[in-house]
């Protein structure tokens, strides 16, 4: 049965608006990452944890306990409480917004379940994707903590699990809406979708190497393009524990994956005569050469995840619809 077909625009409008959310959120992700906000909340909270604190008096409990951290005492030490109040608003907005998009997900998905309008098969593909929010605020503070220990920032390996889950809610979210909204029939070929598949991964790859990149604040070494300095490769590549760890090599990695990725992204736009997807992938190449050069300017940057997220976005649109009635 063709589920386009079928009344259920008000679930494929929720899912549209969650999704659209988790995009919100990982820009706002991004920004938190940009302005190192992200561990001036040291203490996780669930339920009581959307509340800021209201008064002076709590305002200094919680800057006391930052002063406490590695960050604060290697790299912060110098703050007063109304540096610490603009840091501690985008971690505060981050984690609010990771609890709306809960309500927003779980109280609708509530109602559709007690109306008997979840569609027939996507019961427990909806609950599945409650419990996959559910543990990315699990991971968000798994992340922080790596931070809270012996070290000023949190792992970057944590920071790009947290940013693939958040990546993986995204699309599942807007897979199972796109089964809700009227497309072409027309089969994909194995060919076309083998291409698909192998653009989807090489994109994916690329936005967890730029959190790689983010992490280790790999986009300050090198401002130059399209060389690193003198170089094309920079003497710091070495290997495979170099691209995983060092900055400059991470970065040299995030490039050059962009580049096969663009290769592969741009080909099965064209293959598929989708200009909307060409386009973006100029744009979002442009971005990154922008927020390189810039050294990191925090708008642009923030505008270069956002440009990740609209292609993972257009991809998955694309390659849906060419499973579709399968």
């Amino acid at each position: 049965m063709d589920l386009s077909t079928t009344p259920h625009k008000n679930v494929r409008n929720w899912l549209y608006f969650t999704a659209f959310m988790v995009f919100a959120m990982a820009v706002i992700g991004a920004v938190t990452r940009l302005t190192e906000s992200g561990l001036s909340m040291v203490e996780w909270k669930p339920l009581i944890g959307a509340i800021p604190p209201l008064s002076d008096t709590e305002w200094e409990r919680v800057f006391g306990l930052y002063k406490q951290t590695p960050e604060f005492l290697q790299k912060n030490s110098w703050m007063e409480i109304g540096d610490f109040k603009n840091i501690f608003f985008w971690e505060w907005l981050h984690r609010f917004w990771g609890r709306l998009i809960g309500l927003v997900f779980a109280l609708p998905l509530l109602y559709f379940w007690v109306r008997k309008q979840i569609p027939q098969g996507y019961g427990l593909k909806l609950l599945g994707v409650l419990i996959l929010g559910g543990l990315q605020g699990v991971l968000g503070w798994y992340m922080v903590m790596s931070g809270l220990v012996d070290r000023p920032d949190v792992s970057h390996f944590r920071l790009a699990a947290h940013l693939g889950l958040a990546l993986v809610i995204f699309c599942v979210l807007l897979w199972i809406a796109f089964d809700f909204t009227p497309q072409g029939t027309r089969q994909g070929t194995f060919c076309e979708k083998r291409h698909g598949w192998i653009a989807f991964v090489l994109l994916s790859v690329t936005v967890l190497w730029g959190a790689f990149t983010a992490g280790l604040d790999g986009g300050m070494v090198y401002n130059t393009w399209p060389m690193m300095n003198q170089h094309w490769m920079p003497p710091e590549v070495t290997g495979i524990y170099a691209i995983l760890h060092d900055p400059a090599a991470v970065q040299f990695f995030h490039r050059w994956i962009a580049i096969a990725t663009f290769v592969a992204v741009a080909s099965f736009a064209v293959r598929m005569k989708s200009m909307p997807l060409v386009a973006m992938m100029f744009v979002q190449v442009a971005l990154g050469i922008g927020t390189v050069m810039s050294q990191v300017v925090i708008p642009m940057a923030a505008i270069h995840q956002a440009g990740a997220m609209i292609l993972l976005a257009l991809m998955i649109r694309q390659i849906h619809s060419l499973h579709r009635g399968v």
